[in-house]
Parts: C-alpha cells; sequence; structure tokens
C-alpha cells in the first residue's frame, strides 16, 4: 500500500474486512511516522517511507497506489520495474500526457494495471450498466452526474500544481467514467463544453465546474462538481435512454435519516458536516461507495487472467476529457478531446434513431393516453414530414 492517507484507509477497510485471501504486507507513506501508524492500525508488518523499498519486496505482488496526484507516475514506474500489478486511485494522472506515459509504462512492461474509479462499481451503478446492456433503456441519449462537497482532506489536493487542478480533476473524474459506463464505453467522446470558476475558496484552481460531453453515438454526458457545496457528500446520477429513465442517490439522501440531540459526537459519514440534529448516515460506506465490488473485481481479474472493469486506459480516457473540459474553460468555447490512442467505435456507429412506422404512409412520434380516455397519436407522413395527430 503506497500512501497512509484518507483514501489507503478506505482501501485498506475494504481489502481486509471481508474474507479475502489478500493481505497487506507492505505500507508506505511520505513519512515513516505516518506509515509506521498505518502499520500498526491495520496490522501489517513492514512500514517504510521509500516507493521502491516497499515495491520490491519479495512478499507482494501487488502494488495499490494512493498517494497524492503529483507522484503517480513514479509509483507507477517503479510498480512496473519491480513487476508487479499495479492498481491506481484515480485520476491516473495531473494530465493526459502523464496518463498516457503511465499507461505506456504498464502496458510496456507487460504488468496488469487497474484504474481504481470505485464509484461505477456502486451496487446501483453496476446494476444500472447491467439494466443498459440487457436493452431495458434503449439508446442511452443523455447522463448527468453530480459530486459536491465542503472539499477535501489533505493540504496537497488544494495546490493546483501538485494535483493538476481543483474540483474537475479530483471529482468530475469519477463523473466523467460513469457517464462512459453508462453510454458505453467503447463510444467515443468527441468535445467539451465547461464552465468553471473560483466562487469560494481561496486557492488558484477552480472550486465550482459543470461540463458537457459530446459522444460519438450522440449521447451528450453531463458532470457536476464543487467543493463547497454545505451539506455533506451529494452523489447523483441520472440516465436517460430512448426505453427509459435511472435515478440514483448514492449518497447522502439515501433513506436512512436519524435525529440525534446536540452535545452528542461521532463519524458519520464521509464528509457529513453535522454530528447532532437529523443526519443522514450511509449503512456501509464501503459497499455503497463501490470498494467492495471494486477489489473484489481487481483480484479476481489478477487471479484468473483477465481484465478488469476499469484499466489504466480507462484513466487516460478520462484524464483526456478533463483536459478537454479545462480549454474550454478558458476559451468559452467547445473544445475537442484530443487522444492519441482510442481503442473503441468510430463516431457515428449507431447514432441513428429507431423508426417505428405506424402505418404504409405514416411514422409514429408519440402515443399517449388522454385523461378523459382517449388516445392520441402524433405522426409524421413519410412523404411531405408533415406532422399531424390523430384521436383513436
Amino acid at each position: 500500500m503506497l500512501g497512509s492517507g484518507f483514501i489507503s484507509d478506505f482501501y485498506a477497510n475494504a481489502i481486509l474486512s471481508k474474507r479475502h485471501p489478500e493481505s497487506i504486507a507492505v505500507v508506505q507513506s511520505r513519512t515513516l511516522e505516518k506509515a509506521q501508524a498505518f502499520a500498526k492500525k491495520f496490522g501489517i508488518s513492514v512500514a517504510t517511507d521509500s516507493i521502491h523499498e516497499a515495491v520490491s519486496n519479495e512478499n507482494i505482488d501487488v502494488v495499490i497506489i494512493g498517494l497524492p496526484n503529483h507522484q503517480h507516475e513514479e509509483a507507477v514506474q517503479a510498480a512496473a520495474e519491480a513487476g508487479k500489478a499495479v492498481l491506481c486511485t484515480k485520476p491516473l494522472g495531473r494530465n493526459a500526457e502523464e496518463a498516457l506515459r503511465m499507461l505506456k509504462i504498464v502496458e510496456e512492461a507487460g504488468v496488469f494495471h487497474g484504474y481504481l474509479e470505485d464509484l461505477v462499481y456502486t451496487p446501483k451503478a453496476l446494476k444500472t450498466v447491467e439494466t443498459i446492456k440487457a436493452g431495458a433503456m434503449g439508446r442511452i441519449l443523455w447522463t448527468r452526474s453530480r459530486e459536491t462537497h465542503p472539499g477535501p482532506h489533505s493540504d496537497w489536493f488544494w495546490n493546483k500544481e501538485l494535483a493538476g487542478g481543483g474540483a474537475i480533476v479530483d471529482l468530475a473524474c469519477h463523473c466523467i467514467e460513469l457517464g462512459r459506463n453508462y453510454i458505453g464505453k467503447d463510444e467515443k467522446p468527441l468535445e467539451v463544453f465547461c464552465w468553471a470558476e473560483t466562487q469560494v475558496k481561496p486557492i488558484d484552481a477552480e472550486d465550482h465546474a459543470i461540463g458537457l460531453i459530446k459522444y460519438g453515438s450522440g449521447a451528450i454526458s453531463q458532470f457536476e462538481v464543487s467543493w463547497a457545496f454545505r451539506g455533506g457528500l451529494d452523489l447523483r446520477d441520472e440516465v436517460m435512454g430512448t426505453e427509459g429513465t435511472v435515478w440514483i442517490n448514492h449518497f447522502l439522501r439515501t433513506g436512512f435519516e436519524m435525529f440525534t440531540a446536540p452535545g452528542s459526537s461521532g463519524y458519520v459519514a464521509e464528509k457529513a458536516e453535522s454530528d447532532s440534529g437529523w443526519i443522514f448516515p450511509v449503512g456501509d460506506e464501503l459497499q455503497e461507495l463501490g470498494y467492495n465490488h471494486m477489489f473484489v473485481d481487481m483480484f479476481n481479474a489478477i487471479d484468473n487472467g483477465t481484465t478488469p472493469l476499469e484499466t489504466f486506459y480507462d484513466g487516460y480516457i478520462v484524464n483526456a476529457i478533463m483536459d478537454a473540459a479545462y480549454l474550454s474553460a478558458e476559451s468559452g468555447r467547445w473544445e475537442p478531446v484530443k487522444l492519441d490512442v482510442w481503442r473503441g467505435k468510430q463516431p457515428g456507429e449507431g447514432k441513428a434513431g429507431k423508426q417505428i412506422d405506424y402505418d404504409e404512409h405514416h411514422i409514429l412520434i408519440k402515443e399517449e393516453l388522454l385523461p378523459n380516455g382517449v388516445k392520441k397519436v402524433i405522426l409524421k407522413e413519410k412523404a411531405t414530414g408533415r406532422i399531424l395527430q390523430k384521436t383513436i
């Protein structure tokens, strides 16, 4: 385990809380004191402040990177040189150029690589993707993903150079990859329009952003992110298809509400701002945030020699989309997504909508039952294109 902070704590709990055969043999942190404290908490035998010492340990098979963004590339290089499988937290890189170098490193070394994008592994997201693949939603037209909270936990997040950006690089990476999973990861992202602003925090990077991503299928994906949202961690998705709709609330308002009198204290949920009054705890954060399913998928793929749901390639695509978002926020225009590597469909494949013939001369646009019990149909004449309506 490289890193001993907030995300590594979640990772360790997810790995060790279930009856997996895996264990954590080594932990590395930027300071030896932090590594030792983490090792004591989770019963880890070796603690070090050296990345290279950690990854070269003969007792480990997999390197998990939970380090600050600016250390990802160094850690990936060290793990690949040691011939170890490597799992990296989000975002893969601070930009697409950095992410592409990491993708090339692991592919050229021939080592297993997984992108630890936990939110695509939430039970609700997995069920939604399964439903979409079964055809229940029809062709996906639009997705919306929102992640907002009062801001990250560590100082380096707030440093634009170390992190690579602000709320976009921290939060939109989740929203973008959720949208890709719903729309289809083989659909090519074409261009991005984004508004980003520093509205509240005294920092150089953005603390708010809203973006739109166009895909080759004709679908559009929307993200909303904030580091200044008050009230806790708000995670919501919406998916609209030609045949169905999905609304998801992953966190904050999930139907679990609790009142506790003022004066009490204790942990409620990630980024909760209050521990008294009406609060919104989460029954099992590791499960609801996708960590359990994520590590099962990663370890099963390693054991079986298969490809996990999320790889470094996915992380690279996300970084390229975020690069376009930053360009758009500066230019005020739609900006193209620049991809040096693309392994999916070409734009336009499967874009055409499904035409339903009403009769020999008309195409069905819509049908509905009115309050008075009368059925109405809206039709388009094939010959003239004229729109008309009929009651039945």
